[in-house]
């Protein structure tokens, strides 16, 4: 069986040649570039993948979807620039291939934040739908929070990704600027509405699932940091629908 692993891009120079260096036992590596301006596709091209450019950003799910599209092997694996497969999931994954149990698997990330390896907050194990046949799956079309969508049965593999999602605490907070702005879109689009109170009950919540209901303080000061940043994430995002609708109603 032959494997495709796919990835998505843009300004990911600090993650790329880490992330290609884990998956070099695939057949072949595709890169998809939205407009990377530090070096990023000239990286990976020197390391071995196949790279494309696309001139147009047009969401999360879409994006992997093109990805998808330029896949030829019998197997694809989807991974992100900020991850890392690591050996034993490597060995899992060849080990898998040669008699599949399935034709979709979920696989565990273990993200690392502030130098913490972050096992409560709701952040561990975080299975995700990776691994995957050819024609059997594809990407939500959604702009943030895209999922894999297939009808077959999946199976979980005991090895795990590593997870490097946030260099420092301000691209932490560009992230949620970024995610809360899209998410608040979609919402609006379907038609959902909030008001005042229901952004601040949902930040509140927030906090309250992340920190206690999911053991946070269990990840000292940074599972604080994690809790209040989801927190924040959250209130951004209902504010920023908040706002939509107003501008929806003045029109």
């Amino acid at each position: 069986m032959t494997l495709s692993v796919i990835i998505i891009t843009k300004n990911e120079a600090a993650h790329i040649a880490d992330c290609i260096a884990s998956v070099r036992f695939a057949d072949e590596i595709i890169v998809v570039d939205s407009g990377s301006t530090d070096g990023t596709r000239e990286l990976a091209a020197g390391l071995g993948a196949k790279v494309t450019l696309t001139q147009d950003w047009p969401g999360f799910g879409r994006q992997k979807n093109r990805a998808l599209d330029l896949a030829t092997c019998d197997w694809v694996l989807s991974i992100d620039a900020d991850e890392r497969v690591t050996p034993e999931l490597a060995q899992t994954i060849q080990q898998e291939l040669v008699n599949p149990r399935a034709q979709a698997y979920k696989i565990a990330r273990l993200s690392n934040f502030g130098g913490r390896w972050i096992r409560h907050s709701g952040w561990w194990p975080d299975h995700v739908l990776r691994l995957f046949k050819r024609g059997t799956a594809r990407f939500k079309d959604v702009a943030v929070h895209e999922s894999v969508q297939t009808s077959s049965a999946i199976v979980t593999l005991d090895s795990h990704f590593l997870h490097y999602p946030y260099a420092d605490l301000e691209t932490f907070i560009a992230k949620i600027n970024h995610y809360s702005s899209e998410a608040a879109a979609m919402m609006h689009a379907r038609g959902k509405t909030t008001s005042v109170l229901g952004a601040t009950g949902h930040a509140v919540w927030t906090f309250i699932r992340i920190y206690l209901i999911r053991r946070g303080f269990l990840d000292g000061k940074e599972g604080f940091i994690l809790a209040a940043m989801g927190a924040a994430g959250s209130f951004f995002r209902y504010n920023k629908l908040l706002l939509l609708q107003k501008d929806k109603i003045n029109k």
